[in-house]
């Protein structure tokens, strides 16, 4: 019994490591109005940054340039890249938790 467990707990890490680079080859920022991120849920807000999550987007507003790293909970690299003042989305199209990165500032995204 101990051993269908492990192989049942094997597959499952798998699975994982094998779904979240595929994930990375299609995630791309893309800037949006302000007006669609109404519905999102805030996860972080600061004086000039702004964190929203919904339904397997995330979005990210600002006032100035910001690098923007997104990692599975699993520590993997599912998005990098700079993006302009305004608000951002990235459509992950895949639900769990996710770590947002912004410069000096982390959080914990449930999508």
């Amino acid at each position: 019994m101990k051993n269908v467990w492990r192989k049942i707990l094997l597959i499952s890490c798998l699975a994982a490591f094998v779904a979240v680079p595929s994930l990375h080859a299609r995630s791309t920022w893309e800037a949006v109005r302000a007006e669609r991120v109404t519905e999102a849920k805030q996860v972080l807000r600061t004086t000039d940054i702004e964190v929203r999550a919904a339904r397997g987007v995330i979005y990210v507003t600002t006032n100035r340039q910001v690098q923007v790293k997104v990692f599975s909970i699993l520590g993997q690299l599912v998005s990098q890249e700079t993006i302009g003042a305004g608000t951002s989305r990235l459509q992950l199209g895949a639900h769990g938790i996710f770590i947002v990165k912004i410069g000096d500032l982390t959080c914990k995204v449930a999508l």
